[in-house]
Formats: structure tokens, C-alpha cells, sequence
């Protein structure tokens, strides 16, 4: 059985993940043209290459279907309830930076912090009769968040688009998004809170639990070009 690798199927992840590899002796390319996910690996025997959009391996890997995948450390948290029991992670990649943070309208000039949010939220729900709305693609992780730091006055609007779009949409009051350098937030006239850094996240190698590991002898020889050390066991933690 091939040890089955997924890796992000376009753009800068997947260039960065074929750099990344290939600096440590495994080359790594995408075969046929650019509609056909398929790929080939040099460097160790008994790897496929498995072409997939980042959003699709956290789930790839949950159920075993590949062995190893390159993401995204904040689609595996959001996606996947209690990652860890699903996941191992193996090693962060060092590039793909980016930051899930709360951001809210700059001419709030009272809310600059978690605190100054949870008193214009319940402001706001006294006010309105509803509560504020979070615009958000990562529902889990940011409901997580909220919770531990005792915020309970909003709800979760799904956001597929372009999150900074929903306050001027009239959709949302704040958004919770990935952002790198801020631009986008502040050609919306966005701001983000002091304090309100939900998860900083960077691609990352994880390795499937569920997957069949007896069947993957090219383990040990790959992660000896990594530079890894493999966990003792990828069964359920």
C-alpha cells in the first residue's frame, strides 16, 4: 500500500509545500494540467501524491483516507471537534502566516478590547432585541474562544464570501477573519481588537490517527528525510 500524502492543490500553499519538501529530498510535482489533481514524489518509494484544496484535508485525514496532509492549523482546529484525538500534528511548515482575529467597525471608538466588545454586546442586545452579530467562515474555534473569555451576548452569522463585506452589507456588526497584514480590514474600515487573536496559524504537517499505518512502509524512511521523529503510535490518543 502507498502512503498516501495530501497536500494543497494550487497556488502559493502548494508551491510552498513543494519547496518545502523538496528542500529535504522529497520532489514533489503536479502532473497533467492544472484541472488534473494528480502528482508524482521523488525521493522515497511508496508515496502518492494526493492533490486536494486545503479546506478538504483536516477531513481526508479525520477519516483515515490519507496519511499524512498539509493545512492550514487553523482549518484542522475548526474543522475537526476535538482535533487532537484525530490528528497528530507533526511539524508547522513556517510559512502560510495568518492570523483569525475579531475586528469590528473602526468608528467604534469605545471597543478596542474583549472587555469594551462583551459591554457592546450586551448594549447592544438591550438596545436591538437581538444579539450582535458575528460574521465568521470558523465557527468552532471562534465560539470556543468567545466562551473561554466569558463573552455570551452574540451569535454566528455564516460568512462564505467576503467576510469584510457583511457589516457594510448590514448583515453582521463584527466579523471574525484570517487576515496577514490588516490591508483588507482597513480599506474596510475594520480595526482589530487589542487583545482578540483567536488562533495564529501557519501550515502545518499532520498525520492521520485513523489512517492504516501498518500498510505504510515509507514512514520511517520519510520522516528521516524530514528530519522527524515519528509519534511511537497514530492510533487514537
Amino acid at each position: 500500500m502507498m502512503l498516501k500524502i495530501g497536500v494543497p492543490s494550487k497556488g502559493r500553499l502548494m508551491e510552498k509545500t513543494f519547496d518545502w519538501f523538496g528542500a529535504r529530498g522529497v520532489a514533489m510535482r503536479r502532473d497533467g494540467a492544472e484541472r488534473e489533481y494528480s502528482g508524482a514524489v521523488e525521493g522515497v518509494d511508496g508515496i502518492e501524491l494526493v492533490m486536494l484544496s486545503a479546506g478538504e484535508i483536516p477531513r481526508e485525514l479525520a477519516a483515515g483516507r490519507i496519511h499524512l496532509g498539509v493545512t492550514g492549523s487553523d482549518l484542522v482546529r475548526d474543522k475537526l471537534a476535538d482535533w487532537a484525538m484525530q490528528v497528530v500534528e507533526l511539524a508547522p511548515l513556517g510559512f502560510g502566516h495568518a492570523d483569525l482575529i475579531i475586528a469590528v467597525p473602526a468608528c467604534w471608538v469605545d471597543v478596542d478590547t474583549l472587555d469594551d466588545l462583551d459591554a457592546a454586546a450586551s448594549s447592544f442586545r438591550r438596545t436591538h432585541g437581538f444579539r450582535l452579530r458575528i460574521a465568521t467562515k470558523y465557527h468552532r474555534l471562534v465560539r470556543d474562544y468567545l466562551t473561554e473569555n466569558g463573552i455570551a451576548d452574540y451569535q454566528l452569522v455564516d460568512s462564505q464570501g467576503a467576510t469584510e463585506g457583511t457589516i457594510r452589507n448590514l448583515t453582521a456588526e463584527a466579523i471574525a477573519d484570517i487576515t496577514s497584514t490588516g490591508e483588507t480590514l482597513r480599506a474596510n474600515h475594520l480595526k482589530i481588537l487589542e487583545d482578540a487573536v483567536v488562533h495564529k496559524s501557519q501550515a502545518t504537517l499532520f498525520a492521520s490517527r485513523a489512517a492504516n499505518w501498518d500498510a505504510a512502509p515509507a514512514m520511517a524512511e520519510l520522516m528521516g528525510k524530514l528530519g522527524l521523529s515519528a509519534p511511537d503510535a497514530f492510533g487514537p490518543a
